[in-house]
Order: structure tokens, then C-alpha cells, then sequence
């Protein structure tokens, strides 16, 4: 069973990702994938410095990924041709993982813009975790220290939340308690389990 995960930034993806890892699904998380590719010594990293500069290193050769996200979140052609770089890599990983699982498994690919990527087609089902924008910009604000502008552009770089939902098989509501997203995670996965 091949699961898409997806949400908005500051949704809540990342908890509901890790409590469908202990329930025992099997989690390929873009994100660490795609820090994986770009790490010091790796075409990846060569690819992007070829690209967008020696300035986006840090003293130790690693890529800095702030001033990586300045250039990219608020402009969109710059965006494109940092994901033209790194989504090939990251899904040649993604492929490399998903053979190595156990054929009865639910194997959930934790990708944030699975919306924007137009791959939400490729998997079984798809899970969306919704937050509404206004609670998104606060949780931004609040538990990163980010600045309103930084939220803002990084929420206008994603899809709207209406596009997400149109591509959801299973719907997670993240406005309620720890406990009510607990139960909720639970029930979609049991449904993935009976229907895998």
C-alpha cells in the first residue's frame, strides 16, 4: 500500500507522520531525503552551488539552507530550478527505499508539496493534514520565531489549502487536541491496513 502524506507548512504533518511510524507504517520522509542528497561531497550539492553560487555554502562546505530558502520561497523561478535539481534525487531514493520494504507494508511517503508536484496520482491513497492558514501563520510565528513576511511567503509558495483537499483520499483535521489527532491518525490507518 503506497501512501502519500502531505500538508501545508505548519499543519501538523510532521506529528502525524511520526504517529503513523509508531502505529508501523513504514515513513520515506521527503525532507530527510532531500537533505540527504544535497550533503557536502554529493552531486546534488555540486549541481546546486553550480547553480546558485559558492554563497550558498556555509564556512564547513555544507549547503545553507536559510539563505537557500531566502532565494527560493519568494520567487517562484528560482524555486523550479532548485526542484529540478533535487526532486530527481529524491525520488530515486524514494524508489531505492520503497523496493526494500516488506510487500504487505503501508509505506507512506511524507512529501510536503505533493499537491505542487502533481504526483499525488502515483499512490494508493493520499492523506492531508489541514490546518486553516490563519492557525498555520500562528503556529509559524510562535513555535519557529518566524517573521509574519517569512510565513506568509513560505504559506503563497505552497498550494492553497483547497488544492490539497482536492487531492485527499483520507481528510486530518489538525485544530483540535493531541489526543483527538491521535485517534483520528488511527482510524485512516486502519482503513489503509484493511484496504491493503
Amino acid at each position: 500500500m503506497r501512501v502519500g502524506l502531505t500538508g501545508g507548512v505548519a499543519s501538523g504533518k510532521s506529528t502525524v507522520s511520526s504517529i503513523l511510524a509508531e502505529l508501523g507504517a513504514i515513513v520515506i520522509d521527503a525532507d530527510q531525503l532531500a537533505r540527504e542528497v544535497v550533503e557536502p561531497g554529493t552531486p546534488g550539492l555540486a549541481a546546486v552551488v553550480e547553480a546558485f553560487g559558492p554563497d550558498v555554502l556555509t564556512a564547513d562546505g555544507a549547503l545553507d539552507r536559510a539563505k537557500v530558502g531566502e532565494i527560493v520561497f519568494n520567487d517562484p523561478d528560482q524555486r523550479r530550478r532548485l526542484e529540478a535539481i533535487v526532486h530527481p534525487l529524491v525520488f530515486e531514493r524514494y524508489a531505492e527505499l520503497e523496493a526494500a520494504a516488506p510487500a504487505d507494508a503501508v509505506v507512506v511517503h511524507d512529501i510536503p508539496l505533493l499537491a505542487e508536484s502533481g504526483r499525488h496520482e502515483d499512490f494508493d491513497a493520499v492523506i492531508v493534514v489541514d490546518a486553516p492558514r490563519q492557525l498555520q501563520i500562528d503556529r509559524m510565528l510562535i513555535e519557529r520565531g518566524w517573521t509574519q513576511r517569512d510565513a506568509e511567503g513560505r504559506i503563497g509558495a505552497q498550494a492553497t489549502r483547497e488544492q490539497r483537499n482536492a487531492i485527499a483520499t483520507h481528510l486530518i483535521d489538525n485544530t483540535g487536541t493531541m489526543e483527538q489527532l491521535r485517534a483520528r491518525v488511527e482510524e485512516v490507518f486502519d482503513r489503509l491496513n484493511a484496504s491493503a
